[in-house]
């Protein structure tokens, strides 16, 4: 199934999910008889990915140990501050990667192959240096919102907590999944600053300053918002189980 060569997968999975009012790491918490963090390493792999690099940060001994075996490399983020910084944490296994670079969520388990396939195509079809995945949803509080010109191409993406009254009305969402050519994503990378209320590095600002280099960056929807729903709390868990086929 694999849809092209040369594509390695990132992982991010170093939260320890709060609001799951567990001390038990988010990612670990099981989906239809398995951890999260399974499904998705198991997805990336069935892509093709390799190297597939799982960033890891809260309690990751555990994390680490429900991963043996299973071919993974791991990258620490401590402290945790933001997904461009946790993406940066994989720097040395990747920097001499050739090809392109898929990042992913260790609590989206509902993933499918179908629509990454789609990212992935799209990505290429386009030469784009960097891809996001996108999805509508009717209540989009808590995700970060797409703003697009008139022409349909991303301006760029605003979390909540940034968002005006007018952007938290967009439905449009980030879903956090996105793919990269390896060179732009780690030249970019020591570019991104932390100028927004939560003092944190965005991953989607790599997609900013490829598009201030006059690269090509793209946008592909997935069909689905269930898809790519992540889990904060044990609801969303449960949700999940009954709105995803498996």
């Amino acid at each position: 199934m694999r849809p092209a060569p040369n594509l390695a997968a990132v992982i991010l999975a170093a939260g320890k999910g709060n609001r799951m009012s567990t001390d038990h790491p988010k990612v670990l918490h099981e989906f239809n008889g398995k951890a999260m963090i399974h499904w998705v390493v198991d997805l990336a792999q069935e892509l093709g990915a390799d190297p597939v690099v799982v960033v890891v940060g809260y309690q990751h001994e555990l994390v680490e140990a429900a991963l043996e075996g299973r071919g993974v490399a791991f990258a620490l983020q401590h402290p945790q501050s933001g997904t461009a910084h946790a993406v940066e944490q994989t720097r040395r296994h990747l920097i001499d990667f050739q090809g392109d670079v898929l990042v992913l969520s260790g609590d989206v388990p509902g993933l499918s192959a179908r629509t990454l396939k789609s990212l992935i195509k799209r990505h290429r079809d386009t030469r784009s240096k960097g891809t996001m995945l996108t999805a509508d949803v009717d209540q989009p509080k808590g995700y970060g919102r797409v703003i697009k010109d008139d022409s349909g191409h991303l301006v760029r993406v605003v979390e909540e907590k940034d968002a005006t009254e007018h952007e938290r009305a967009i439905c449009e969402i980030n879903s956090g999944i996105y793919v990269f050519d390896a060179h732009a994503l780690f030249a970019t990378l020591p570019l991104i600053q932390n100028n927004n209320k939560q003092n944190e590095y965005y991953l989607p600002d790599s997609l900013y300053i490829l598009k201030e280099q006059n690269q090509v960056v793209a946008v592909e929807k997935a069909e689905h918002f269930r898809e790519i729903q992540g889990v904060n709390t044990k609801e969303e868990l449960r949700r999940i189980h009954e709105d995803v086929p498996h």
